[in-house]
């Protein structure tokens, strides 16, 4: 988990427009990812001002702020302007007040800028925030995107899983991790994975080495992250366990407070692992909106017993 996201990063990842401060970009952090919209601050209400949050100005502060005069203008900037505010946001491509600019300069806080409107921005600050600072979580395992499915790919040490991704990268489908997955949780019901740093678009193939999928197999062969919506957990094949054969059996496993769909695929000499995979993966879809072969075949099983119960009356 980063403690922190530098408004050098927020500003280069967003694209956002710099129009005072760029000296302190570097020097400036945000720690919390909520943003502030500074409305009861703008009238001098400052009992619970949140400082340490980015201060969001839309259309209808910066209105509000042309109704004052340009003293209060600059005294009520000088109070938001603390020590621990990490910037002001001004939405709109809305000219910012020439107070808050040189309030801003004085407390070497950086002013920006968004051609987006303010609910638009909100959202996207805060998404790119939560992301950036939410906890985070090393997973061993192969992160392949399969039909814009995330499917975590699981298993011992030499089961096949880097081989296997490999297999379903030659058919088209995306890397997203190999060998370690970065797991933070977005929301209630997602969890997002993604390679760490070192490993990204890296492949390591046992008797091969290291392979860069992305300067192999081009562009479209990678992804940077996405939600993990199914674990498919390979084991090797022993006659004593029961594996399922109708697919009735649902299994989850928690990844933070999520439970993600798992599904355990035996691995056994002469079985095309990359197909399975993607069958399996478009099966779940398939589940998930509204048609499951396994009701198909009930259904099918008991016309069948329910005819030849007829037939013996």
């Amino acid at each position: 988990m980063a403690d922190s996201v530098s408004i050098q990063k927020l500003v280069t990842d967003l694209k956002l427009q710099v129009y005072a401060g760029e000296a302190h970009l570097k020097n400036k952090a945000v720690t919390v990812s909520d943003i502030s919209r500074p409305g009861l601050e703008l009238t001098g209400y400052f009992n619970y001002y949140p400082y340490e949050r980015v201060q969001l100005f839309g259309r209808t502060e910066v209105s509000f702020t042309q109704n004052m005069i340009p003293e209060e203008r600059l005294m009520i900037m000088r109070r938001m302007a603390s020590e621990d505010t990490p910037c002001f946001l001004v939405s709109r491509q809305l000219e910012p007040p020439m107070e808050m600019l040189k309030a801003a300069e004085e407390a070497g806080i950086p002013v920006l800028g968004s051609n987006l409107s303010t609910t638009r921005l909100s959202s996207l600050v805060t998404d790119y925030l939560e992301g950036k600072l939410a906890e985070r979580r090393s997973m061993h395992g192969v992160l392949v995107d399969i039909y814009g499915l995330g499917v975590l790919i699981t298993g011992d040490s030499g089961v096949g899983k880097s081989e296997t991704a490999l297999e379903l990268v030659k058919r088209g489908h995306r890397l997203i991790a190999d060998d370690r997955v970065d797991v933070y949780q977005q929301d209630e019901q997602t969890v997002v994975g993604e390679a760490p740093a070192i490993l990204r678009h890296l492949l390591e193939i046992r008797g091969i080495g290291i392979i860069d999928v992305m300067n192999l197999f081009g562009a479209g062969a990678v992804r940077a992250e996405t939600s993990i919506s199914l674990i498919i957990h390979l084991q090797n094949w022993s006659q004593d366990k029961k594996y399922d054969r109708l697919g009735s059996d649902t299994e989850e496993q928690m990844i933070f407070d999520v439970p993600v769909p798992k599904i355990t695929v035996p691995v056994k000499v002469g079985r095309n692992l990359a197909i399975i995979i993607e069958v399996a993966a478009m099966n779940f879809r398939a589940k998930s909106m509204g048609y499951d072969a396994t009701k198909t075949f009930e259904a099918n099983l008991g016309k069948l017993i329910e005819a030849n119960s007829d037939e013996e009356e």
